[in-house]
């Protein structure tokens, strides 16, 4: 039974597929095989993500420090890109899923960035399920991307037509060096001031950030990292900040809809404060929270719910002491 909510209302998941290498390793393959059974199991993971309440999911493919591998495992993994592009479009398209790209893609192979938007074109009106597949992409990055806009923009305007051509560099220069280390935060507005004559808020910062029209719709519930790691890797730092996390020891090209559906569930059973001192409800919650990924049709083998349950009571707080 596939889900009729649309994107805007289910959870953002992000997930970070790690333990390709590692999985092509224990069976006596090469790497790029491990990446080739990553791709299945992001096929899989899209097609059950809909019916766990899942409208955006976020997953990161290559970061910009990902660069520094060797170029034969680099230029297997623009390969498999292409690959996807070329052939799964269709199938996304007629699912209903809509596809973006997050990150650069100036560094990319020759012709790859035309068939990016070709792909998100063909799928921008996909309302099932937003998949936004992270390539070249350093959160780090993004957010200096987005604070040197703001300046530069800033200081465009303020000074005569024509007198910032060729500074492009240099007021690059002076915002890492003198402007960003004056910001300073308004508590009661919220408003960050990193020079005199700038104003931004949150919401528009986020809107740099992300890329997005609307970045309310970018805050990541609920990330999963697979592998065993348990670290966040310069991956959607901002879109993170009150997001559920989730790790398992299952390598990702064994990950599958069951794994997915143990995440999901686990993050269900945690009460988000978001600062406050009662659960705070949010957007669709009663709809979400009275779903299950098995009365969709989606169970969990034994295996998955041994796998998951150490660490899905791991990740729960402990209890805060009372204060009398």
């Amino acid at each position: 039974m596939q889900s009729t909510l649309e994107y805007q209302n289910g959870l953002h998941a992000a997930i970070i597929m790690d333990g390709n290498g590692r999985w092509a390793r224990a069976r006596g393959l090469p790497r790029t095989a491990g990446h080739r059974a990553g791709v299945a199991a992001l096929q899989r993971v899209c097609e059950a993500a809909p019916a766990c309440g899942v409208g955006t999911l976020s997953v990161f493919a290559f970061s910009s420090d990902n660069w520094r591998r060797p170029a034969g495992e680099v230029s297997a993994l623009m390969g498999l890109l292409r690959h996807y592009l070329r052939t799964e479009v269709a199938r996304l398209a007629e699912n209903d899923t809509r596809l973006t790209v997050i990150g650069r893609r100036d560094r990319l192979p020759d012709g790859l960035e035309g068939e990016i938007a070709a792909a998100e074109a063909r799928t921008m009106s996909g309302r099932r399920l937003h998949v936004r597949v992270a390539i070249d992409y350093s959160a780090r990055d993004a957010m200096l991307r987005a604070v040197t806009a703001c300046v530069l923009e800033h200081v465009s305007k303020s000074l005569p037509s024509g007198l910032t051509r060729g500074w492009g560099p240099l007021l690059r220069k002076r915002t890492c060096a003198t402007r960003v280390r004056d910001m300073e935060q308004d508590d009661e507005s919220r408003r960050i001031h990193p020079a005199p004559g700038i104003e931004l808020t949150r919401e528009a910062l986020a809107r740099l950030i992300t890329g997005e029209g609307d970045p309310a719709h970018c805050d990541v519930d609920l990330l999963i990292r697979s592998g065993g790691e348990k670290r966040l890797s310069d991956f959607l730092l901002w879109e993170c900040a009150y997001a559920e996390l989730f790790f398992t020891d299952r390598m990702w090209p064994d990950f599958g809809g069951e794994d997915l559906a143990a995440a999901v569930n686990d993050f269900r059973q945690r009460e988000r404060r978001f600062g406050a001192l009662e659960h705070v409800p949010q957007k669709g919650e009663p709809l979400l929270r009275t779903r299950t990924c098995a009365n969709e049709g989606i169970e969990q083998d034994d295996d998955s719910k041994k796998s998951h349950s150490a660490l899905g009571k791991q990740a729960r707080p402990p209890p805060v002491p009372s204060a009398a």
